[in-house]
Order: C-alpha cells, then sequence, then structure tokens
C-alpha cells in the first residue's frame, strides 16, 4: 500500500499563480493570511494527512461502521484521529472568527480540505457535513440557536448533518412528508423519516445537531411548504451542558458499495412524543435555507473527485515504479523493468494526472472567485466573481466527480490484474469515487442547473440571456490570442481555440431551443457540463503552461515547470479534442435522445 503525500507544490502552485492568493489575500478580512502563515497549515495539513488520516483510510474501508440497537460505532482509528483532528483545530479552520473559527479565505480551506478528502473520503465527510451545517445556522439561524450550537460545531465537539431525503421521496424534495408540530414553548415536535444521512449516528463526537426538513400543519404543499429545523441529539441546557436524549434514532445504517468508513443513517424522528426541533429563519422556507448548504456541499464534492483522483493516481505511479513485467517495446536489452516504461502504462499515468490537475485549478480557481465574490469592496468585481461562481459551481460537483470514477478506474487499469483484488487497495478508490456523482445533486441535477437556471436564466439588466457562459468566453478568448503570439505554445492555442468554438456552438444552440423545446435541450444538458468542464479546465492548464514557460524563459531550472509543461499539453491533445464530441451530442444528438417510444425500451 502507498502512503499518500499531499501535492503541495502543485496545491500552492495553482493557489499562488492560477487563482490569484495574494489578491484574495488583500480583500478585507484576509490580510492576515500571509504567505508565510499559509505555507505553514499547508505543510502541516499535509503531515496530519499522511500521517493521521491515511493509515485509517484502508481500516475503515475493511470494518466499516458498525450498528446495534441504535448506536454506531467507528471504524478503529476513526475517534481517536477526529478527536486530534478537533484538538489541532482543523475544523475550525475554514469557520468564521465570530463563533471560533479561523477566518481563512475559501481558497486556502479548500486546498486543505483536499488533503483530508484524497486521504479519505469517509472521514472527511463528518467535518464537511459540520462546516455545511453550520453555514446555514449562520446564515439563516436566530442568534439564540448561533449562540446555542455554532461554537461547539465550530470546534468540533459537536458534528452536524443534513436531514433531506425521504423514502417515497429520493430527490423530490417538494414529496417531503415528516411533520413538526408547533408547542407553547417556541419549539416544535418532529417526526418522520429520513434516509441516506451521512453521519447521522456516530461515537466519535458529544453531540450531533441535525438539520431536519419538515412540514408545518399548515404548510403550502411542494417545495413552497418545507420549513427547516435544528434537531439535537442531546438538548442543550440553558448554560450549554447537555441534557436529555431528544426523540430521535439511527434505525439502520445503509451496506454500501464504498465509503464504508463513513455511517449513512436511516433517522427516525418522533417515535415517541415527537423529537424537539427549532425553526431556522421563517416558516415555509426552509429550502431555500437548505441551499446554504447544499451548495457548500456541492462544491465538496467536486472537491473529493479531486481529492480520490489524486490519491488513485499516487497509488498507480507508486505500483508503475515498482512492478517489474517484461522489457519495453524497442529496449533492445532484454532486461525487464518496471511497468511505467511501457508507453501505453504511460498514457494511462498521464491521463490521471493531467487530469487531476485540470480538476484542482478549476476547483480551486472558483474558491478564489467566492472569495472575491464575497469580500470584495468593488461592487462589479464582487459580481463578476459571483456569476463565475454560480456557473462553475455545476461543473465543479459535476465534471470533477463523473472524471473521478474515470481516472480510478484508470488507476486499477494500471496495477493490471493485481487491481481487481482487493489487498492492493486500488478497488477502494473507485468503490469510493462512485457515490460522489449522486449524492449532494446527481450530474444531471446539476446539469439541468447549469442548463436551465445559470444559462437560459441567467439575464443581465437588458434582458439577454447567457450572462456568465458569455463572461466565461470572453475570459478565455483572451487566453487563446495570448497563446496565439507565442510560438512555444501555440499548438495549446490552437486545441483551446477550437474547444471554445465548439463550447460557443452548443451554448448558443441551448439559448435558442431552451424556450421551445427544453426537453430537448435538457437531453443534452450533461454533454453541456462535460464540454464546460473540460474547456475550461483546459483553460486554466492553458493558463498554468504560460505560467510555467515564463519561469522557464526566465532561467529557472525547477523541474516542476517542465512537468506542468509536459501535463498541459497531454490535456490540450487528449481531452481538448472531445469538445467536438461533447457539443455534437448537445447540437445534433439531443432529439435521438428522446426518440424512442418508451415501450419499445
Amino acid at each position: 500500500m502507498s502512503t499518500y503525500i499531499a501535492p503541495v507544490r502543485d496545491m500552492q502552485f495553482v493557489m499562488n499563480e492560477l487563482a490569484g492568493l495574494e489578491a484574495v489575500t488583500q480583500l478585507p478580512g484576509y490580510e492576515e493570511s500571509s504567505p508565510d502563515l499559509v505555507e505553514a497549515i499547508m505543510d502541516e495539513a499535509g503531515k496530519f494527512a499522511s500521517e493521521v488520516i491515511d493509515p485509517i483510510n484502508s481500516v475503515g474501508d475493511r470494518q466499516g461502521c458498525t450498528w446495534k440497537d441504535g448506536v454506531v460505532t467507528a471504524a478503529d482509528g476513526y475517534k481517536d484521529a477526529y478527536k486530534l483532528f478537533v484538538e489541532t483545530g482543523w475544523n475550525a479552520m475554514p469557520c468564521s472568527t465570530e463563533f471560533g473559527g479561523q477566518g481563512l479565505p475559501t481558497l486556502v480551506s479548500m486546498a486543505v480540505q483536499e488533503m483530508w478528502k484524497s486521504a479519505s473520503i469517509s472521514f472527511a465527510l463528518c467535518p464537511m457535513l459540520t462546516t455545511g451545517a453550520i453555514e446555514a445556522i449562520a446564515h439563516h439561524g436566530s442568534d439564540e440557536l448561533k449562540n446555542t450550537y455554532l461554537p461547539k460545531m465550530v470546534e468540533g465537539t459537536w458534528t452536524g448533518t443534513m436531514n433531506l431525503t425521504e423514502p417515497q421521496a429520493g430527490s423530490d424534495l417538494s414529496a417531503v412528508r415528516s411533520k413538526a408540530i408547533p408547542q407553547d414553548d417556541g419549539s416544535y415536535r418532529i417526526s418522520g423519516t429520513k434516509i441516506f444521512i451521512t453521519w447521522g449516528e456516530h461515537d466519535m463526537a458529544e453531540n450531533i445537531i441535525h438539520l431536519v426538513l419538515a412540514r408545518l400543519p399548515d404548510a403550502p404543499p411542494g417545495v413552497k411548504g418545507i420549513s427547516l429545523f435544528v434537531a439535537p441529539k442531546y438538548l442543550v441546557n440553558a448554560d450549554g451542558s447537555l441534557g436529555a436524549r431528544n426523540d430521535l434514532i439511527c434505525a439502520s445504517i445503509e451496506h454500501k458499495m464504498g465509503i464504508h468508513g463513513s455511517a449513512t443513517a436511516v433517522m427516525s424522528f418522533g417515535e415517541k412524543d415527537g423529537a424537539i426541533g427549532y425553526l431556522v429563519g421563517e416558516a415555509n422556507k426552509g429550502l431555500g435555507y437548505m441551499f446554504t448548504m447544499m451548495n457548500h456541499a456541492r462544491l465538496n464534492v467536486g472537491l473529493e473527485g479531486v481529492g480520490v483522483s489524486e490519491r488513485a493516481y499516487q497509488h498507480a505511479l507508486a505500483y508503475a515504479r515498482e512492478r517489474v513485467q517484461g522489457a519495453p517495446i524497442g529496449d533492445k536489452s532484454g532486461v525487464a523493468k518496471p511497468i511505467i516504461h511501457h508507453p501505453d502504462v504511460r498514457r494511462m499515468l498521464m491521463d490521471m494526472k493531467s487530469r487531476t490537475e485540470a480538476m484542482r485549478a478549476l476547483a480551486y480557481w472558483v474558491a478564489a472567485q467566492m472569495d472575491h465574490a464575497h469580500n470584495d469592496p468593488d461592487a462589479a468585481k464582487a459580481k463578476e466573481a459571483q456569476a463565475m461562481v454560480d456557473f462553475l459551481t455545476p461543473v465543479v460537483k459535476g465534471w470533477c466527480t463523473e472524471s473521478s470514477v474515470e481516472i480510478t478506474s484508470t488507476g486499477i487499469q494500471v496495477h493490471g490484474g493485481m487491481g481487481f483484488i482487493e489487498e492492493t487497495g486500488a478497488c477502494q478508490y473507485m468503490r469510493d469515487s462512485r457515490i460522489t456523482p449522486i449524492y449532494e445533486g446527481t450530474t444531471a441535477i446539476q446539469a439541468n442547473d447549469l442548463v436551465g437556471r445559470k444559462l437560459a436564466k441567467d439575464k443581465d439588466d437588458a434582458g439577454k440571456t447567457g450572462v456568465g457562459a458569455a463572461a466565461l468566453t470572453t475570459k478565455i478568448r483572451a487566453t487563446v490570442d495570448e497563446l496565439s503570439k507565442d510560438a512555444k505554445l501555440s499548438d495549446i492555442g490552437q486545441q483551446l481555440g477550437a474547444a471554445l468554438v465548439q463550447f460557443e456552438k452548443a451554448t448558443q444552440w441551448l439559448l435558442a431551443n431552451y424556450d421551445s423545446n427544453p426537453q430537448t435541450a435538457l437531453a443534452g444538458a450533461v454533454p453541456y457540463l462535460f464540454l464546460t468542464g473540460v474547456v475550461t479546465g483546459g483553460w486554466l492548464m492553458a493558463r498554468a503552461a504560460q505560467i510555467a514557460q515564463k519561469h522557464l524563459d526566465g532561467g529557472s531550472g525547477d523541474d516542476f515547470y517542465k512537468a506542468k509543461l509536459a501535463t498541459a499539453r497531454y490535456f490540450a491533445a487528449h481531452q481538448l479534442p472531445k469538445a467536438a464530441a461533447y457539443a455534437a451530442e448537445v447540437t445534433e444528438g439531443s432529439a435521438s435522445v428522446l426518440s424512442l417510444e418508451e415501450s419499445l425500451f
């Protein structure tokens, strides 16, 4: 088994030279995030990921969580690792200073959280859901709710969940049936069953704070009648100490394909008198509040795709360097060498490496845009940054996770037959990755959001649609123009320019057809999401190539820049040509998706 080593060099390159960390740290509230501090944080986080989290990943996969009479016990090592995680302040890192967090830029916390996800998605899911719950309460809860729950949640002593899905509802939240009955003291009694609740029950924290969607007795039907409630596992006394056990229980946990180390719970609320809950914000506005948490989670799930891809790549690379089998083609010595010398193994490793780096660049760049959107004093710049966040969030989630399934599968292929054997560890990364395109909104849900809301309904003050896509196109076009004048990088520029033409073509087709025939347009939504991911990732890799070439031209002998140039060229040659196929699916293939009568399937 290989050991995870955080790719700090590439992370810092993307943060500093692609995403613009210096500009981010000059935003109000981030002034103390100096380069030295960020570098120290990255180094320490890398050590923690390698030494504490990575060793428990395979243990969690083999053992899983255990359930008995409503009590869930985490796999060996998880409780101790989580305790150390909290004690060393990592849980508080991405949170606001108002309730004890460190208030670091999203860009920095995104890089650190990638390390947790590479080391163990199962472990990382617990603090990820807690951070999302913190965001929802901080944005929409009363001062009393904030003061009661957030300090302990930010610290990590208490963890958080979100309870949306029900057995009959799935992704259709309009079908939520859980009930909340108002009480005389201002609280509510909640009853209902929720499924697929990540870390809904465990033994790693003192208390678990559940955010629950439910309906009031007089609620209107559909999504307009959903309210959001806080329902703690243990009630909290006035002095902040833990009180009685609430009327909620983990009825069972799921037996899953992957992420075995994470408990996926069936939660039952109100088997007796009803679970005591507290309304967040206003009645019947819960779905909008929950989206604060869901959007946070979607970006983080996209980052899971980056993290597990990086881990699978490192694992495959280590094996390829050690596994000796046959003499390479053209090697007349006849001496067997490690398989990394074989051309197709090199192709697979380059594919894994280049795609993972492009995905990382996209996730970090969007994180930097979030920092500007929330903190930039220039209203115009903040608005422009928010437009990029809105347009690209579903792409980070959908493209990075779908890519991770392919990348982790390639990792197994590098191992050959040994990759199919569980003991090598390659299987786990593919099994863990497979949930990422599903939870927090399937790829189709992300694609429908991208095409329906972020493209067709994205209008400027004059009513022109496709504003976010147009702004992105302008940025990419500027890079293409620069590359066309650079003889050393013109090959990358040609590939990027050709891909951009396909993106523009598909974008205009969707804008022209969505209103008149939305079903046909949405039949091409997923290919359009992939198209956007490939073109945007290719743009960022092209910019990385420009930066690397500049350093080399300036006399740098750093092999990192040489590797970055080679990786960017590979992405341009092997990934950007896919843009034409994706565009053809959108513009020429959408009608065929709907052409077969239901009875003929």
